[in-house]
């Protein structure tokens, strides 16, 4: 399992991976990015926080409360 932050905020690519990155970023939820903006969207998963104009981040706390609730629906 990767080691995320206590407190923070996660990019994009950390949530979803990149695999032609240098080194590659392993997903931490192996979706697409359309799938992750639609279900954003839809309310799904949690909104980003603005960081700048071209910065879009998302804070730690939501992603890792994210993947407790994907633990818990499968258990």
């Amino acid at each position: 399992m990767i080691q995320l932050p206590e407190t923070g905020y996660l990019r994009l690519s950390q949530i979803v991976g990149n695999p032609r990155a240098n080194p590659p970023i392993p997903a931490l939820i192996p979706i697409s990015k359309p799938t992750w903006w639609r279900g954003v969207k839809e309310g799904r998963y949690p909104k980003p926080v603005k960081l700048s104009a071209n910065t879009t981040a998302w804070r730690v706390e939501d992603i890792r409360a994210l993947i407790e609730s994907f633990k818990q629906d499968a258990a």
